[in-house]
């Protein structure tokens, strides 16, 4: 009997770190104390200015219509303003298309580059969306795993190693999501140059940009290379930089041609985005960075605390991330030892002993692409922080 769900779509998984989320969230409603690591999202409100402008938008009649299926000109040239001004990279309206959501800007990009049999490189650990959207455009996700001991940094030998004569794309995501690295301008540059005489694709995702620490410097690579930019896509949007993730407003930045084609897609998908939450964006980009910059004290107190604890644990590793919001500890000395009578031999099982024993949630390294670890997500409140790891440490000691 032939299967009621279509090939194409029956292979592809659940979002991990949505479920995990999820998870946490219903436990939590069924009244156990249980602290969520999972989710990659700011625990602070949408600033009040962008919110006001949402209000008013809606109450405007001229927002109730559709708009072009690329994006508002408004927010169009909003970003290239914001771009210029927040990485150098100068680009016109014609090479924007705003997306529902950073997720729809990188299927939409593979959906447009790809076909069946092209090879993309990823760098892993990677996001657990990167691989289910190369597959879904037809084309193969090869891994490159970069570990703790290089600091999850991918480099170009390893990238020369897995380059074959189908390698169409690179997928370059710096600051890091899932392990909170971020690559130095001089890697960045190395990496952008060996693409560009290999007439490799580059998928920038850099929507971390603005979330780095420590004196580290976020390095745009059409920037570090501007050769580069006719094969390069910048994927973007409002959703950390703003605390802003459930307004559901992404872009992506290519040559011309590229964006035309993706917006021909997206008018059959979807037509446009939302309009007030567009209109959300604009008041967003036109505004200043003093959000990010308060919730980046915040989250910069939070990282420190959280690497501590976790270096604290046997068997626990955790290098130090210089960006984006999220830890990334190696937990192989962890894994083989019984826990409450029990022994993890990987990475998920470890996750789910510490849901049930410690009521912790947290995403295992195998929705990464690397298993072996474990990632937790600090951007949550200090108190849920010290007590969810100190749970962790307490099961694990």
């Amino acid at each position: 009997m032939a299967s009621r769900i279509s090939a194409r779509i029956g292979a592809i998984s659940e979002s991990a770190t949505l479920a995990v989320d999820a998870k946490a969230k219903a436990l939590k409603a069924a009244g156990r104390p249980v602290i969520g690591f999972g989710a990659g999202e700011p625990d602070f409100p949408t600033p009040d200015y962008i919110v006001e402008a949402a209000v008013a938008a809606a109450r405007d009649p001229k927002n109730h219509r559709y708009s072009p299926a690329g994006g508002l000109p408004e927010l169009k040239q909003a970003i290239v303003e914001k771009t210029k001004r927040d990485s150098g990279y100068e680009i016109e309206a014609a090479q924007v298309l705003v997306t529902n959501g950073g997720k729809h800007a990188v299927y939409n990009t593979f959906a447009t580059l790809l076909d069946p049999g092209d090879e993309v490189l990823l760098p892993a650990p990677y996001w657990t969306t990167y691989p289910e959207t190369i597959q879904l455009a037809g084309g193969v996700p090869v891994e490159v795993l970069a570990d703790e001991s290089q600091n999850y940094l991918v480099t170009v030998e390893q990238l020369e190693a897995a380059r074959t004569e189908k390698t169409k794309a690179l997928l370059f995501c710096s600051p890091s999501n899932p392990t909170g690295a971020v690559d130095s301008p001089e890697a960045i540059e190395a990496i952008g140059r060996w693409a560009l005489e290999h007439g490799i694709w580059v998928i920038t995702d850099e929507i971390y940009e603005h979330l780095t620490y420590g004196g580290t410097k976020f390095t745009s690579l059409p920037v570090a290379v501007p050769e580069i930019a006719d094969q390069t896509v910048v994927l973007n949007g409002v959703a950390k930089t703003y605390a802003m993730t459930g307004w559901r407003v992404g872009w992506m930045i290519g040559p011309k041609d590229v964006i035309k084609a993706a917006t021909n897609l997206q008018s059959h998908q979807t037509s446009n985005v939302n309009n007030v939450a567009q209109r959300a964006a604009i008041a967003a980009l036109a505004g200043d960075l003093s959000a990010v910059d308060e919730m980046k004290v915040a989250f910069d107190r939070r990282r420190k605390l959280m690497v501590q604890m976790l270096n604290d644990i046997p068997g626990v590793e955790c290098p130090e991330p210089t960006g984006a919001f999220y830890a990334y500890p190696s937990v192989k000395g962890v894994l083989g030892k019984e826990i409450n009578g029990r022994t993890p031999t990987t990475s998920a099982e470890l996750a789910e002993i510490i849901l049930d024993e410690a009521e912790v949630a947290v995403v295992p390294g195998e929705a990464f692409g690397a298993p072996g670890y474990l990632r937790l997500s600090y951007a949550l409140g200090d108190d849920d922080l010290t007590e969810g790891v100190s749970r962790i440490a307490k099961l694990l000691g």
